[in-house]
């Protein structure tokens, strides 16, 4: 379901009965004259849909998690915000960039359209962006040859399913941050799609090294074992990023975890 478009029509609607009773069926009234019901609902609503859909558009969108691809950084059920200004602002509906701010970095966590069904959000983690060679090799990572520091932490135990994985925190040269191996797990890549720029990846027994194309970003899920993503199905476009991910505003089943996002 596309919210964007259905609060942009509600727009419209509410709009235009607000404009037509201002210039035309409020001046027909008798003075005191209640407002019909059509005129008192659509005038009321059109400053609220206004509001939401002016924030939802250019300043912050709300989404749940509803996956554990994510985990550790980010939970099942967690209430997430969105920066829709960081790396750009753009057109409601259409997601048409018209001013330029800022490009995604490695390490930052970003919402963006799926590349095979772009009614879908989907959320992973920047590895590499344009021009990067990504290696990720016996569930180790390189960037331009140069390997992510990795540092062992405690296994981490997954509350729902009762098993352990094991956990360690990537250090790049401006982020670090927690992520999740099964030890079991293999570590090449099996269902690889036939994705755009497919040929830029070279898939071996280790795992996928591929050279990521101008306009376009290598993500990954930080569950490592548990996600599908860049590995599997290719580049995120720049057309189809959404925003980046900054705060943790609720989740129903752990209210320590409002504000947790690292």
């Amino acid at each position: 379901m596309n919210f964007a478009l259905i609060l942009f029509c509600l727009l419209l609607v509410s709009g235009a009965i607000w404009l037509a009773d201002v210039l035309v069926f409020s001046k027909r009234r008798a003075p005191g004259a209640k407002d019909p019901w059509w005129v008192e609902y659509g005038a009321s609503f059109f400053p609220v849909i206004l509001l939401v859909f002016g924030l939802r558009s250019f300043i912050v969108e709300p989404f749940k998690i509803p996956s554990g691809s994510m985990i550790p950084t980010l939970e099942v059920g967690d209430f997430i915000l969105v920066n829709k200004f960081t790396y750009g602002i753009r057109l409601p509906v259409i997601n048409k960039k018209i001013i330029d701010i800022n490009q995604p970095q490695r390490g930052d966590v970003m919402v963006f359209r799926y590349p095979e069904d772009p009614s879908l959000d989907y959320i992973k983690r920047v590895i590499g962006v344009p021009g990067d060679k990504v290696a990720y090799q016996n569930k180790r990572l390189t960037i331009n040859g140069q390997p992510i520091e990795t540092v062992p932490m405690d296994d981490y135990l997954h509350p729902e399913r009762l098993y352990y994985s094991k956990q360690f925190v990537e250090k790049s040269e401006r982020i670090e941050y927690r992520i999740l191996n099964d030890g079991d797990a293999p570590g090449f890549i099996a269902g690889a799609t036939p994705f755009q720029y497919r040929e830029n990846c070279l898939y071996n027994n280790a795992g996928v090294i591929c050279t990521v194309p101008a306009g376009h970003y290598f993500t990954m899920g930080d569950n490592r074992d548990n996600s599908r993503d860049s590995r599997y199905w290719g580049f995120v476009r720049e057309e189809n990023i959404v925003g980046k991910a900054f705060f943790i505003w609720f989740n129903f089943s752990d209210l320590k975890r409002i504000g947790s996002f690292k």
